[in-house]
């Protein structure tokens, strides 16, 4: 990577980003769990960080394009993330727990829409490389749930809260160790209008309605899916290596993305990533039970989530002028953020009346709407 580009400095981000990800995918709603709640009320507690993003990325990210003092908003996010979910110490009540649980959410989801900008102005020319840098965050996912996973097999999950944090103050660490950037100028999008028009582009609609329905249907994997495998009978330290196993996949593939990129449509990446989504739901629902297919399913982590990612970044850069990259990016986490809270939102309710198969299938249905929008031509888009 060429030396002008600060490659652990921003590695070293992502990696205590995701790896703050990595402790509460797996493991808050087994926190929940742990304090006496109901599956609907897990549901809802999961989904309260998720519905902060149909807010927080949009207004932080119009106000990183107005200002452009990107990397001010990433520094000022982390630290408050931090103080904020600190309040978690006063109670447990539901209610405090959901004021916890939206307003720490309200700064962490102003950061990584920010930083993805910064990122990719770093890279300048490069952007195929993205995936190279980001593959430090799926580390720092593994790390923190194979750690963390062994760590609550031995010790109670009443020191949850006191990882997060630990975690956290990495990220405030990390924060303050990235040079800013400004992204480069786009004439061909600068010049199509504002950001609204440019969303109305062919195409560019139809792929955030994908984002949407592919967070969806990952809604029973982050809010149920460890809860899920306790009940079949797994430990908790096998579950967090579960969760590792998806992210070794999807460091390998974000490994040769830029080949996968080189060889195939955006669009082409995009529809596999959803098809691949609706065969592993299914296979989670049905026969969790065996551990070579779960072992197969976690593999496919490498395109419902991997492949879809690095697709999707890379769409939304090349989607928007550069005035309009914090807006673009926002809106991605945003409507990421609508699925996923509707994913956990229907999940809690339906694993309560239907139980995890028909739960699951709703995800795969979800999934392959996704597959047939996006593998739909549309004429004059770019991809």
């Amino acid at each position: 990577m060429a030396a002008t580009i600060p490659y652990w400095r921003l590695s070293g981000f992502y990696f205590f980003y995701f790896a703050l990800l990595g402790s509460a995918a797996p493991f808050l709603g087994l926190y929940f769990d742990y304090l006496g709640f109901t599956a609907e009320r897990i549901g809802e507690l999961v989904a309260i960080p998720m519905l902060m993003r149909c807010l927080a990325p949009n207004l932080w990210g119009w106000l990183g394009d107005v200002t452009g003092r990107r990397l001010t908003i990433v520094r000022v996010g982390a630290v408050c993330t931090l103080i904020s979910f600190g309040l978690i110490f006063y109670s447990k009540s539901y209610a405090w727990l959901a004021l916890v649980m939206a307003l720490h959410a309200f700064f962490w989801h102003a950061v990584l829409p920010q930083f993805e900008v910064i990122t990719l102005a770093h890279l300048g020319a490069q952007t195929a490389r993205y995936s190279q840098i980001r593959l430090w965050g799926s580390i720092g996912f593994i790390a923190a749930v194979v750690g963390l996973g062994a760590l609550f097999e031995h010790l109670s999950l009443v020191i949850f809260p006191i990882a997060v944090l630990t975690i956290m103050i990495g990220i405030v660490i990390s924060s303050a160790w990235v040079p800013n950037a400004v992204p480069a100028e786009h004439p061909e999008l600068d010049g199509q209008g504002g950001f609204f028009r440019q969303l109305c582009r062919p195409g560019v609609l139809a792929f955030f309605v994908c984002v949407g329905l592919m967070q969806v249907s990952h809604g029973p994997y982050y809010t149920f899916f460890s809860i899920h495998l306790e009940a079949l009978g797994y430990g908790r330290g096998t579950i967090g290596l579960l969760w590792a196993l998806g992210v070794v996949a999807e460091i390998l593939i974000f490994l040769v993305m830029a080949r996968l990129l080189a060889r195939f449509s955006l669009r082409q990446v995009l529809a596999a990533s959803f098809m691949l989504a609706a065969l592993r739901w299914l296979l989670l629902g049905t026969l969790a039970d065996h551990l070579e297919v779960l072992l197969i399913a976690q593999l496919m982590h490498a395109a419902t989530f991997g492949s879809f990612h690095a697709a999707a970044i890379h769409f939304v850069q090349r989607s928007f002028g550069h005035r309009q990259q914090g807006q673009g990016q926002a809106l991605y986490a945003t409507l990421a953020g609508v699925g996923g809270a509707l994913g956990a939102l229907y999940s809690g309710y339906s694993w309560a009346s239907l139980g995890p198969l028909w739960t699951f299938a709703i995800a795969s249905l979800a999934a392959l709407v996704a597959a047939v929008i996006i593998a739909i031509p549309v004429q004059g888009s770019r991809e």
